[in-house]
């Protein structure tokens, strides 16, 4: 994982700072001095009355407490075990319930201003978007180190490695370490049939090249074979649900034993026949809040719900889903970790971020899966299989202050978390 290190502008800043408090404390600060600039004033924010799930698995804390220091968490807890400082500035969130911030494991950032301010409004606080990133998503990953920061963050897997040969692929692989990414994606599917597939040789030195540059590797996979393969060859993370039949005990025992995590991407195969007639959703206004008019417009066209019906892949990706929600229960009765993620977002249309993380979640119980487990999922598990839980994934000293407020309880009703009162990044109310 790779936060951005401080520049050293911000390096100087902290050491002057430093001397100027060590200063004080001596008594000895003269006149002469105060003309200097001096650092900015902390921001410490207190918020208190909530239902705090700090989503480390411990049991839900009433009347809890969150002090927040310049977008870090200072302290989470209960009241009677906190000092709150004075003059910090109070929120008060009686009644409700505070969550860790969604983590979507794979998605994707086309728009990049708008985008991460829509995931923002759902309540999804980090995505992973995994390929076809360019410079302004580098850029963006740059500038979420701050604490003024209040929209959500994102980390990218650059160029999906797409080589022909093992020569290529070393290449490709430097390319993208060069621009220092946050992990490196191939797909290793042909598409139902249509494509050629990535050979084992060439991901093999996707794989090898990447982990000697100290990066991870995420595949795209459709079949069980492919992903049996790409466990023997050391991939770190599998980016889709396998779809073409149940995952077997000798499989499920090697996944379990490389500690390789899953993100199912259920949505993924929703968003292939689901505009086969007008869905539920386009009438709700949650969703509507920030759709794109002209692709609701699209999938509402009779025409274009025609060919939805008439499309074999389609048919193919729905028959996928079923097998998808199986393997899911399977793998995580066997104590896989699981990454929520949705591969939302891309360039084709009807993959709606935000909203569709929402939808993942409620798929993820269909699947069979409790709302801890499934929460879980979506924060500190996600987290930790991204290899990103030393800054986010659950509400700890020392952590981003990234969470989502809720009008009701998550662990009595997963769709609980559609019930959104307000969305907190680095301590910061995001618009919504």
């Amino acid at each position: 994982m790779k936060f951005p290190r401080p520049t050293r502008k911000g390096v100087l800043a902290l050491a002057v700072s430093t001397i100027c408090l060590a200063v004080l404390a001596a008594g000895v600060l003269t006149k002469a001095a105060a003309p200097h600039a001096q650092p900015p004033a902390s921001t410490t924010r207190i918020f208190t009355g909530a239902r705090l799930i700090d989503g480390t698995g411990r049991p839900p804390i009433t009347n809890g407490i969150l002090i927040v220091r310049d977008g870090r968490i200072v302290a989470a807890g209960s009241p009677a075990a906190l000092q709150a400082p004075a003059g910090a500035e109070r929120i008060s969130l009686d009644g409700k319930t505070v969550i860790p911030g969604l983590i979507n494991s794979h998605g994707h950032v086309s728009d990049v201003d708008r985008d991460l301010r829509v995931y923002g409004a759902y309540g999804v606080t980090t995505v992973f978007s995994l390929g076809g990133e360019s410079a302004v998503h580098l850029a963006a990953r740059e500038r979420q180190s701050a604490g003024s920061l209040d929209r959500t963050r994102i980390f990218v897997a650059g160029a999906v490695v797409s080589a022909r040969t093992p020569d290529d692929a070393r290449t490709q692989v430097a390319e993208n370490a060069a621009l220092k990414t946050d992990l490196i994606k191939i797909r290793v599917d042909d598409n139902l049939g249509t494509t050629a597939k990535m050979a084992p040789e060439v991901y093999r030195a996707v794989i090898d090249e990447a982990h000697a540059r100290r990066l991870r590797v995420a595949a795209h996979v459709f079949y069980l074979e492919d992903a049996k393969r790409l466990l023997d060859a050391g991939v770190d993370l599998i980016a889709h649900s396998v779809r073409d039949t149940d995952i077997d005990a000798a499989t499920l025992a090697a996944w379990k034993a490389k500690n390789v995590c899953l993100v199912p991407t259920l949505m993924r195969e929703v968003s292939t026949f689901v505009y086969e007639s007008t869905p539920p959703f386009f009438s709700d206004p949650q969703f509507l809040a920030h759709a794109d008019a002209q692709q609701v417009a699209r999938f509402t066209d009779p025409k274009e719900q025609a060919s939805i019906r008439a499309s074999a892949a389609a048919r193919r990706y729905k028959a996928g889903l079923d097998v998808a929600l199986r393997n899911l229960k399977t793998l995580s009765d066997a104590g896989v970790g699981i990454a929520m993620g949705t591969d939302s977002g891309t360039g084709l249309p009807g993959r709606f971020v935000g909203y569709f993380e929402l939808m993942e979640l409620e798929l993820m119980a269909k699947a069979g899966l409790t709302p801890s487990q499934i929460l879980a999922s979506a924060t500190r598990d996600a987290a930790r299989c991204l290899e990103l839980d030393a800054h986010l994934g659950t509400l700890e000293p020392g952590k981003w202050a990234d969470f989502v407020v809720l009008d009701a309880d998550p662990l009595a009703d997963i769709r609980h978390v559609r019930r959104i009162a307000s969305v907190w990044i680095a301590g910061n109310r995001v618009k919504r």
